[in-house]
């Protein structure tokens, strides 16, 4: 059972390899077809298992960088594998416009590429074995587990349809059933009762017959010896069938047996009728067709007279319900105080939520901000503000810091201060002449990370100063 239970699963996921397999092929032939080939070198390099030598070489992560800008990568200095592989061809390679998901993609189908094998030639044909037919053996363990819970159900359709049946004939025996069969023959001169008489005794003879007894065809030989019943899902398919056939008499007796009963007492059908007409005055308390001359107004209009019925109870109820509710509501919010109105309320939820936000920073250790953070000192620090600011801040001070569309970080002047918490504010929050916020993109300690790297880099020549000298 448990594998029947799984196997929807593992057929969605090999979907979901399949449909990334064939992503990736699509995407190699559109970006990387033109210089590479997937099982040997060509203009540029063989591919195939590149992404793992760049993860032993421990530049995984710059393997991206060299996709979309491999000769930044180089010019910067920082990747030894880029300064191994940038003499391979002549041609320099393009920038690609590609995400990091993409080029896993791209690299995961090289890696599992596999290639197609060669025809084989009419005399190996003739000569090969044919290979074994596969044969396909049903579950017979499960199918009988089945068999046995559709079998259930059938024992009670067949029980409900006998004791319906039995019902349908004594209320047809009866004498008040039959004088009311009688006098609707008389007034309809038909022959309605041996009609009926001769259905329902048809059914209850189809309930005997050999028509629910289930005869299982021998299939193949059960893997579990022990089974006493080997149960094809062909004769699991019946036994549905059958089901869904009973269920249908079932639900046809019913209705026959209802229509009978209306028809042997009328009374009660009569009865039900008038608490209905009961309800409908409790919910729109109109007047009965007969009594409206009661309410009848005196002014018409081209023969047209109004009606001054009273409004329905229910909608006299929700009103006064409604005024009640104003005045509790008034009485609450604004008379005795107890809740909060909807700007107070926001505001303690606001301020409750600051809390949360500044507990949790506190248990991660990251409960920095431009008010207590510090200068970080050690390599590792400074290599990680490194790698954040050549992958969020390169491209506007370019790599080197020495300026481009922003300011040069490496010389004496500054626009918005050179202190640490200065420099964190100012990666935090953005600048109003251009430069966006980075809060929501880093946490607090990549904030004083990269801040820090900014701080610990030396002078280079670069854009023009901009903003005042620091000394």
């Amino acid at each position: 059972m448990m594998k029947t239970i799984f196997l929807p699963f593992i057929f969605v996921l090999a979907g979901a390899v399949q449909l990334a397999y064939g992503q990736g092929e699509a995407l190699f032939k559109a970006k990387c077809n033109t210089c590479h080939m997937v099982d040997k070198n060509s203009t540029g390099p063989l591919l195939k298992g590149v992404k793992q030598k760049w993860a032993d070489a421990g530049e995984g992560e710059l393997l991206y960088k060299w996709v979309t800008n491999s000769k930044a990568l180089i010019e910067g200095g920082s990747s030894k594998m880029a300064a191994a592989i940038k003499d391979f061809s002549a041609s320099e390679m393009p920038p690609q416009q590609a995400t990091n998901a993409e080029i896993d993609q791209i690299l995961d189908y090289v890696d599992n590429y596999v290639a197609a094998p060669a025809a084989a030639s009419p005399t190996a044909a003739a000569g090969a074995t044919a290979a074994p037919e596969v044969k396909i053996v049903p579950n017979y363990e499960e199918n009988l587990n089945i068999f046995y819970a559709l079998l259930a159900v059938t024992l009670v359709l067949i029980l409900a349809i006998l004791m319906l049946t039995n019902s349908i004939m004594s209320l047809i025996k009866s004498d008040v059933f039959k004088n009311k069969l009688k006098e609707k023959e008389d007034k309809d001169g038909s022959n309605l009762g041996k009609i009926i008489t001769m259905l329902v005794v048809g059914l209850g003879l189809l309930v005997p017959m050999d028509t629910f007894a289930l005869e299982f065809v021998s299939g193949g030989e059960s893997k579990e010896k022990s089974l006493w019943l080997i149960v094809e899902n062909g004769d699991i398919y019946a036994l549905l069938i059958i089901n869904f056939l009973l269920l249908f008499v079932v639900f046809y007796l019913k209705r026959l047996f209802n229509s009978f009963y209306r028809m042997a007492y009328p009374e009660t059908v009569k009865t039900r009728k008038e608490k209905t007409k009961k309800v409908t005055k409790v919910l729109t308390d109109a007047v009965a067709i007969e009594d409206e001359a009661s309410i009848l107004m005196d002014h018409e209009y081209d023969g047209i007279r109004e009606l001054d019925n009273n409004l329905p109870p229910w909608w006299v109820w929700g009103f006064y319900i409604t005024i009640f509710f104003a005045i509790i509501y008034l009485l609450n919010y604004h008379v005795f105080k107890t809740s909060d109105l909807q700007e107070v309320a926001y505001k303690k939820e606001m301020a409750q939520a600051q809390k949360d936000i500044d507990a949790y920073l506190k248990s991660q250790a990251m409960n920095v901000d431009e008010t207590n953070v510090t200068k970080l000192d050690d390599a590792t620090a400074l290599a990680e503000g490194k790698n954040i600011f050549v992958t969020n801040c390169a491209v506007c001070h370019k790599e080197n810091a020495s300026g481009d569309i922003g300011p040069n970080l490496t010389d004496k002047f500054w626009i918005y201060g050179n202190d640490i918490k200065d420099v964190f504010k100012t990666v935090k929050n953005g600048t109003p002449n251009g430069m966006p916020d980075h809060a929501s993109k880093l946490n607090p300690i990549q904030l004083q990370q990269v801040s820090s790297f900014i701080l610990s880099l030396k002078p280079v020549a670069g854009k023009e100063p901009q903003g005042k000298e620091v000394k």
